[in-house]
């Protein structure tokens, strides 16, 4: 089965859950988002997956980039197609159905947990949260999951998204605090060193807890019926 796996360049490896759509049989059509141009069609695709970004949904400078990604998620719902979100494409995919992505109040770097209404779907952690943006759910969205920043976990049909980065690894984590984080780290009191300490700690717990987010995927949002989520808007 093949699936379009949406992120941009410099860090498009979905880790933990691109590891398990790959044990339930996915192999991954890399797609830049720097360059939407040359990305293939969703004919014969059975998937979306879209990653995290430094960018902002509402930055004028992406618009064009945003428009792009939207136009995917449309089309996916239009065919059906199942759709997994993380940070950045929950942002887009709330954007796309008519919710909106902002500026948080509260900021979240690091591991923590959350509040969770389905514990067995979505556990209470921790998770790995770093964004300063965050959403308001698009009409007949359920939320899932939240904290005092706003949802973290939310369903739309057949599209399904986490504000949390359930897919983490220490290697991901690793390029991220000793390059673009490393200040930003600095300046909420944390360090790189504090960082990957907390996650080799804490990917004991996180790697199950998101093979358990994909298998719930796959065995209850990929197989359902044809929900057109274009309809409700």
């Amino acid at each position: 089965m093949r699936a379009l796996l949406i992120a941009n360049g410099t860090d498009a490896d979905p880790g933990f859950i691109g590891d398990r759509f790959r044990e339930h049989g996915y192999s991954f059509d890399e797609c830049h988002r720097e360059t939407p141009g040359d990305w293939p069609a969703l004919d014969s695709h059975e998937l979306v997956l879209m990653l995290g970004s430094e960018w902002s949904v509402y930055w004028p400078d992406v618009a064009d980039k945003v428009q792009a990604e939207v136009a995917v998620l449309h089309e996916a719902a239009r065919r059906g197609i199942p759709v997994f979100g993380i940070c950045f494409g929950s942002q887009v995919m709330a954007h796309a159905f008519g919710g909106d992505a902002h500026k948080a109040e509260i900021v979240e770097i690091g591991w923590q947990d959350v509040e969770t209404d389905v514990p067995d779907v979505v556990a209470a952690g921790p998770w790995m949260e770093w964004h300063y943006d965050v959403v308001t759910l698009p009409p007949h969205a359920t939320e899932l999951a939240r904290t005092a920043s706003g949802p973290q976990a939310w369903q739309l049909g057949r599209m399904f998204s986490t504000q949390f980065h359930p897919e983490v690894h220490e290697g991901m984590i690793r390029r991220w605090a000793t390059g673009f984080g490393e200040e930003e780290l600095l300046r909420i009191g944390s360090s790189p060193a504090e960082l990957i300490a907390a996650t080799q700690a804490a990917v004991v717990h996180s790697r199950p807890n998101a093979d358990r987010l994909v298998d719930w995927f796959c065995e209850t949002i990929a197989p359902s019926g044809f929900v057109d989520v274009l309809s409700t808007q």
